[in-house]
């Protein structure tokens, strides 16, 4: 099993960034898919999740109106649209695949960093 993330980096308060998840080693439209984030010092958070037939979406409300989070089943990815961004969206950004509510596989995250 793999998740492996892309997009991260270092933008400024107002910008945007996307976050892809390519997902491989298990069946992909089975899982609900999320993002966590865990910024540094603090506890790991739930950014947005979304069913495993997309049909349904989840997020914070300290994202609400500003992220959005997508999947393409036949290329099992999932990305995180991230608009109208601020220095405390900064962390460590994780994909995860769960089932139920059980979280069960995670990607090595990818840093976001929000500066001037």
């Amino acid at each position: 099993v793999q998740l492996v993330e892309s997009g991260g980096g270092l933008v400024q308060p107002g910008g945007s960034l996307r976050l892809s998840c390519a997902a491989s080693g298990f069946s992909f439209s089975r899982f609900g898919m999320s993002w966590y984030r865990r910024p540094q010092g603090k506890e790991r958070e739930l950014v947005a999740s979304i069913s495993n037939s997309g049909g349904a979406t989840n997020y914070a409300n300290s994202v609400k109106g500003r992220f959005t989070i997508s999947r393409d089943n036949s290329k099992n990815t999932v990305t995180l649209q991230m608009n109208s961004l601020k220095p405390e969206d900064t962390a460590v950004y994780y994909c995860n695949a769960y089932r139920g509510d059980s979280p069960e596989y995670w990607g090595q995250g990818t840093q976001v960093t929000i500066s001037s």
